[in-house]
C-alpha cells in the first residue's frame, strides 16, 4: 500500500514550523526520528528526563507529540494521561506491540493514533499530517454550534454547559461537530470516521468507538449521561432529552 505525502500541507509547516516532541528512550531510534523529521522540516526535540515526560511537553508546547510505549520508570500510557491533565496536544503512539487490545487501551488513555514498530516512514509522515490536519483546520473557525442548551465551541475545542467546560481533543472535536450540524438526526458511522480520519484506510475498527466512548465520559461528568445515542447499523445522535433530565 502506497502512502501518500502531502507536500502542500508541508509548506505551511515551513512557515510555522510545527513542532513535535519525540518520547523515545532508545538513542538510535530517537535519532533516526528526529533527522527524518526535520528533512520534512519540524522543529523536533527528543525527550532526555523520563522521570518528567510532562514537564518537558508542558515547556516545549509542541504541536503532536511521538509517544514509544515502552519507557524507563513508567510507560506511555502513564505518560499520555500526565499529559492529556492540562494538554490536547495530538499524541501518536509508537510501539513494537501489536495487538488490538494495546492500540484500543492507547485510545482510552487519551491518545490519538498508533503506529508499530519497525516504524513504517511514510506510514508515520502520512499519520502525522492527518493528525496536524485534525487538530488545527478549525483554529480559524469563529462559529459556534448550540443543541438543547449545550454549546461547542470550536476555536477552544471545548463543550460547554450549564456553566461548566470540558475540554476536547481533535478528534472528539471532529465527531461533535459533525453530531451538532446533524441536530438530533443520526449520522452514519461511516460519515464520522470518513470525517474524521479524511478516508485513512488504516484506522483500526475499535477507533471510532473508543472515541465515543471517551466522548460519554466527559459528557457524564458535565450531567449529560446519555447525551450520545446510538442506534444499531445506523449510526449516532444527539440526544435532546439528556440535558432535561
Amino acid at each position: 500500500m502506497v502512502y501518500l505525502l502531502n507536500q502542500d500541507v508541508r509548506k505551511g509547516a515551513v512557515e510555522m514550523a510545527e513542532k513535535i516532541f519525540v518520547v523515545e528512550d532508545d538513542p538510535v531510534i530517537a535519532a533516526g526520528l528526529e533527522r527524518e523529521l526535520t528533512k520534512w522540516h519540524y522543529q523536533v526535540q527528543r525527550a532526555e528526563n523520563f522521570e518528567a515526560i510532562d514537564q518537558e511537553c508542558h515547556r516545549f508546547a509542541p504541536h503532536l507529540v511521538l509517544l514509544d510505549l515502552n519507557l524507563p520508570s513508567y510507560d506511555g500510557y502513564y505518560w499520555c494521561q500526565m499529559i492529556r491533565k492540562d494538554s490536547d496536544v495530538p499524541i501518536l503512539f509508537l510501539s513494537a506491540r501489536d495487538t488490538s487490545m494495546d492500540q484500543v487501551m492507547a485510545m482510552q488513555v487519551g491518545g490519538d493514533d498508533y503506529v508499530t514498530k519497525p516504524v513504517d516512514l511514510p506510514l508515520l509522515l502520512a499519520k502525522i499530517q492527518a493528525l496536524l490536519r485534525r487538530a488545527y483546520r478549525y483554529s480559524s473557525a469563529s462559529e459556534t454550534f448550540i443543541f438543547a442548551g449545550v454549546q461547542l465551541d470550536p476555536t477552544k475545542a471545548r463543550l460547554i454547559y450549564q456553566g461548566q467546560a470540558s475540554d476536547l481533543t481533535a478528534t472528539e472535536l471532529l465527531i461533535l461537530k459533525q453530531l451538532f450540524q446533524a441536530q438530533g438526526d443520526y449520522v452514519s458511522r461511516e460519515s464520522l470516521m470518513e470525517e474524521c480520519w479524511l478516508g485513512e484506510n488504516y484506522i483500526d475498527d475499535n477507533t471510532l468507538a473508543v472515541n465515543i466512548s471517551r466522548l460519554r465520559k466527559k459528557l457524564a461528568k458535565l450531567g449529560l449521561e446519555d447525551f450520545i445515542k446510538t442506534k444499531k447499523r445506523v449510526g449516532y445522535a444527539l440526544n435532546e432529552e439528556a440535558s432535561k433530565k
